[in-house]
């Protein structure tokens, strides 16, 4: 999971000197990073449904195998074509490894502690997500012994190497794989997963909405400079570290749907905090509104991912676990455009450089009323759904 959040953060970084090396445009070079995730998105499900065919342990293992030659492929690419050709498969085994990584925890974990294995999931993507953007900086910056670009790309072999190693050594196999091949798709899709998946499309646009709207309000709006709108962006995944597992206790201790009801409420008043606090009192109102909103993130994730496997058959759980991955991921794009595109509404222009501060803040307002509106629909989702599970280990 760490490699898989770590592929995606640790390349954004290194955008201005690709377009250095090979005297590129930004959109050019910024294919490197649509690459890796435009083929992650597309496998996830492809990848589970392979896992619950033939295997999960020995799905991950191609995963992983793949995921080291497209690192290597990666760090030796003499041209940009290469690296973004790299980079996609590079993102196919990415999405291998994320969608089992969360089927086999659910496979090797017992039903008391589900919850925080999930919980301990969303502490490592956390990690991965924000070591990317510090680890890659030092790397590059340190070109004359590490090799500047090319080592973003060196350094995630050893990771996957020993990852493979842990992988063929530790982790168990699984009984009656193969057993899948007359069961289709929409057979899994069933009246407990669709909320959860949609739901997840709903969580995750709003929270990408904070990664592409958050460094234009702080630089444009507040007028923080580059090395202060980084240590304000870092808050939100520093936050999700050391709440992830917190919050999959909570989970293995009052059950899902409690958690979910919580940490839905926390993603909304975040939300609305978002769209009004920083505009009153500044940085410390978007501390603040990040203070709630990512606890409330990691709340959702270990009570969500949960729920989404609790009535789930063995033999299904890599389908599921690649639908929960494609769910995020298409909540991640609609995040980065559609939520993108009512910022820019609220601004009045695209050209966002040459608006003014108060043109910024009008954005800002819209753009985060809008997320506090579709996490609203998301609680209004889950109590829509009758509780068919009522969990409460608090009096065992």
């Amino acid at each position: 999971m760490l490699l898989a959040s770590l592929g995606t953060s640790i390349a954004n970084i290194a955008l201005p000197a690709l377009a250095e090396a090979f005297s590129a445009s930004f959109p050019q070079v910024q294919a490197v990073v649509v690459a890796y995730l435009g083929t992650m998105t597309i496998s996830v499900v492809i990848a589970g449904r392979a896992g619950d065919r033939f295997g999960l342990k020995a799905m991950l293992i191609m995963g992983l195998t793949l995921f080291i030659a497209a690192s290597l492929l990666s760090a030796a690419a003499s041209s940009l074509w290469l690296l973004i050709g790299a980079r996609a498969l590079q993102g196919i085994g990415a999405a291998f490894l994320m969608t089992f990584a969360m089927a086999l925890m659910r496979h090797t974990v017992d039903e008391a502690h589900i919850g925080r294995a999930m919980g301990l999931l969303g502490t490592v993507s956390a990690l991965g997500t924000a070591l990317g953007p510090s680890l890659g900086g030092l790397l590059i910056q340190m070109e004359g012994q590490m090799g500047g670009w090319r080592s973003i790309f060196w350094v995630q072999v050893p990771l996957a190497v020993f990852a493979l190693i842990l992988t063929i050594l530790i982790l168990p196999g699984e009984q009656g794989a193969g057993n899948t091949t007359s069961t289709s798709l929409w057979s899994v899709l069933d009246r407990r997963l669709t909320p959860s998946l949609l739901i997840n499309i709903l969580v995750a646009a709003v929270m990408m909405t904070t990664l592409v709207v958050g460094p234009f309000y702080l630089s444009l709006g507040l007028g923080l400079t580059a090395t202060e709108t980084g240590l304000a962006m870092a808050i939100g995944p520093v936050i999700s570290i050391f709440s992830g597992l917190p919050s999959g206790r909570l989970v293995d201790a009052w059950g899902s749907r409690p958690v979910l009801a919580v940490g839905l409420g926390l993603l909304a008043l975040g939300a609305f905090l978002l769209a009004f606090l920083p505009n009153t009192i500044g940085v410390p109102g978007y501390i603040l509104s990040l203070i709630v909103l990512t606890p409330g993130y990691q709340l959702f994730q270990a009570a969500n991912n949960t729920a989404a496997f609790e009535h789930v058959l063995a033999s299904h759980r890599g389908t599921v676990s690649g639908l929960l991955g494609l769910s995020r991921n298409i909540g991640l794009i609609a995040g980065a455009s559609i939520m993108g595109a009512i910022f820019a509404f609220g601004v009045g222009t695209e050209d966002f450089a040459h608006a003014d501060a108060s043109s910024i803040t009008s954005g800002m307002r819209l753009t985060f009323l809008t997320a506090s509106a579709l996490i609203i629909v998301a609680i209004a989702l889950v109590l829509s759904q009758p509780d068919t599970k009522a969990k409460n280990r608090l009096h065992q």
